[in-house]
């Protein structure tokens, strides 16, 4: 079968001197910034698109590094590319790793310049709109004016709404994929569960575990079992793993990994821990519950989306339960009163949460068409 994707990509950088005020009141001084790029800006700058990332992603969003033993495509490398419902061949792709990132932006692990030490604990939190207002300096620094779009899926989702409402004038088009304007209380349990796992394991030591060369790990692992089976639907797990046994010819009376569901938890759990940083884990969770846009204005939702001249497409998936179509459709809800032009899908999807992530016929084609 041909390789249909985008192929070998490099990182770029963005380094800035010009101090960021967070939210939070805290100020970085300096900050860098590690975006990926995919096809080519036209003269106009008129045809970009902005790329933002869930909660465990990064801006490696399609293609493959030169240093991939096996060709680790992009976390949406089935979406864009050549020919592909964000094409290549038409459009000018910024993928960028948010700002208290652990994949080469400045967070926790970095070096803090004042300290010569980890940032750690020290690491401001991060909010929606500060990601937002970072993406904005890069689009400067890019001389580009005007996104064509911008598109996200669930966290990323939130930022792509949140550039229509912080940057109306800069955003066409926003495209916002199984996400909610504020997260329910259920969610914000999840979340505040598994940063519970992080910040209980020994080898936490209050988030400066960098400098004793230790890591969380334990917690990490019990923190992304957790996300998994949420970004899930009961459908695809009976599915994929049903209650097949492993083939261990252990009895299943102890507390031994004894069915593949649990062994494949296991493995998803050891890869995210060997690779993504607790702190960073800590302060996107906590961006995630703090998002409500409607919560800044007086009359809440309808006023923080009144007189948007941008357009809108907002896709949910019928079997996600973390952000359930429910979530999309107050936010249709809001612009259908404000007379603002919005479109809404709902895909039959059996995947749950994760189904944004997949390849679906509809859902691609819905992507394709709502560009064209």
């Amino acid at each position: 079968m041909k390789d249909r994707s985008y192929g070998l990509v490099e990182p770029n950088s963005f380094k800035s001197d010009e101090p960021i005020q967070m939210v939070s009141g805290d100020v970085l001084n300096q900050y860098e910034l590690v975006y990926e790029t995919y096809g080519e800006l036209n003269k106009t700058k008129s045809n970009a698109i902005l790329i933002c990332h869930a909660l465990n992603a990064s801006h490696h969003a399609a293609g493959y590094h030169e240093s991939d033993e096996k060709k680790d495509y992009g976390w949406w490398d089935n979406l864009i590319g050549p020919n592909k419902p964000v094409d290549t061949n038409k459009f000018f792709i910024i993928s960028i790793n948010n700002l208290g990132g652990c994949h080469g932006s400045t967070g926790p692990k970095s070096i803090n310049p004042l300290t010569k030490k980890p940032f750690g604990s020290t690491f401001p939190f991060v909010t929606v709109e500060d990601w937002v207002e970072a993406q904005s300096r890069l689009a400067d620094h890019l001389e580009i004016d005007k996104f064509y779009a911008v598109i996200g899926g669930s966290l990323g989702g939130m930022q792509a709404l949140e550039w229509s409402i912080a940057k109306p004038n800069r955003v066409e088009n926003a495209l916002i994929i199984a996400a909610t304007s504020k997260l329910s209380a259920q969610n914000i349990a999840f979340n505040q569960v598994a940063r519970q796992a992080i910040t209980s394991d020994p080898n936490f030591h209050k988030g400066d575990y960098y400098e004793k060369k230790v890591i969380p790990y334990d917690g990490l692992r019990v923190a992304r079992m957790l996300g998994h089976i949420t970004y899930q639907s009961d459908f695809v797990m009976m599915k994929k793993f049903g209650r097949q046994l492993m083939e261990t010819g252990n009895s299943k009376f102890n507390t031994n990994i004894n069915f593949q569901i649990e062994s494949y938890l296991e493995y998803q759990a050891d890869k995210f821990a060997k690779s993504f940083d607790a702190n960073t884990y800590l302060r996107i969770t906590k961006a995630l519950d703090n998002y409500d846009p409607a919560s800044r204005f007086q009359n809440g939702l309808l006023e923080a989306l009144s007189n948007k001249k941008n357009r809108f497409l907002i896709v949910s998936f019928s079997s996600d339960w973390r952000f359930a179509p429910s979530h999309s459709l107050e936010i249709v809800n809001a612009l259908i009163h404000n007379k603002s032009d919005v479109s809404y899908v709902e895909i039959d999807a059996p995947e749950g949460h994760d189904a944004f992530l997949l390849e679906n016929e509809n859902y691609h084609k819905t992507i394709r068409s709502f560009l064209k």
